[in-house]
């Protein structure tokens, strides 16, 4: 597979995997806002904008609504849902030939629904509704790649991209939580704490997935350790890193190239710090230092990948 194939079908999943990550964001905290808690609103919304990377060109200016206005529609902003779509657009149409007709336009249909122009006026009545139905719409996009495309080489570049996406987000996410949620680890949550909570769960889609396995009596090393070490729910690290690692081993399978020492170990001892380990040993240790030497893990495999497979060198290529 041509590497700049690689490149658009890698960018464009996880372009989508981040505009997906920016509405479950804007969306859970929009609904937080009627909690009346002693939470501020300027403290949670600068969660959010740390979450996305703190982009530039916007900040917390005490309208919430005019922020997540910015950050769903505005195309200069990097990390909003508008800019996010238009770059996956743009990296799928690079590679038309490659995806199906049928992942086109799902893609295309949600392009021109996001970009249209939207005025000011009832835009506030509008966003509860339009939030949901652009998730309802990305994972729309997801289950007709996975029915519509062959899983070969091609596919398993978009796995790569969504769970490496999905993972740095994640580890992120807890990074940003984890002093406020581990104070007390052992402890059950108790009023404004439970309704974080419930938030970071929400953000991540594991609300009901923990109730079904804890009920829901919320604590902190539970909380972390079903978002971090769970095996079996989609959105947790460990999960993540697992279909990662899956799909980098199809990749040397179906290309015949040898492993890359760097690529294989780098992503083995990630998946190892997540699969060998309990909470108990996370939370004795600097959790914080733990989730950064995670998320650099996670920086050194899309470093990597982009080595070996799309900006490789003329030498590496004549020598596959």
């Amino acid at each position: 597979m041509l590497s700049r194939v690689a490149d658009s079908l890698y960018w464009m999943s996880r372009y989508l995997e981040r505009a997906e990550h920016t509405v479950r964001m804007l969306d859970v905290n929009m609904g937080l806002m009627l909690d009346k808690s002693s939470t501020s609103a300027e403290g949670r919304w600068k969660r959010v904008l740390a979450a996305l990377g703190n982009p530039h060109g916007v900040g917390w200016e005490d309208d919430y609504y005019r922020l997540v206005n910015s950050l769903t529609f505005d195309p200069e902003i990097p990390a909003s849902v508008t800019s996010c779509l238009i770059e996956a657009r743009e990296n799928a149409r690079q590679v038309r030939d490659e995806i199906s007709s049928e992942q086109w336009q799902q893609l295309n249909r949600m392009y021109f629904w996001v970009t249209q122009d939207y005025s000011e006026n009832g835009l506030n009545t509008r966003l509860a509704d339009f939030l949901p139905a652009v998730i309802d719409g990305l994972h729309l996009f997801q289950g007709i790649t996975d029915t519509t495309m062959s899983h070969g080489e091609e596919w398993q570049f978009i796995q790569m991209g969504r769970y490496l996406e999905r993972a740095s987000a994640t580890a992120n996410l807890l990074d940003l939580y984890h002093p406020e949620i581990l104070s007390t680890p052992e402890v059950a949550a108790e009023g404004r704490q439970y309704q974080e909570w419930v938030g970071l769960l929400r953000c991540c889609t594991a609300f009901e997935a923990y109730c079904k396995v804890y009920t829901a009596d919320l604590t902190a090393d539970r909380v972390l350790e079903f978002l971090l070490l769970n095996p079996q729910f989609p959105h947790s690290l460990r999960y993540s890193i697992d279909c990662l690692r899956h799909a980098l081993v199809a990749v040397h399978l179906s290309s015949g190239r040898q492993p890359v020492d760097d690529l294989t170990r780098v992503s083995g001892r990630l998946q190892a710090s997540l699969s060998f380990v309990q909470v108990a040993d996370i939370l004795s240790q600097d959790t914080g230092a733990y989730l950064h030497r995670i998320l650099q893990q996670c920086r050194q495999t899309h470093d990597l990948i982009f080595r070996f497979y799309i900006q490789y060198s003329v030498e590496t290529a004549l020598a596959m």
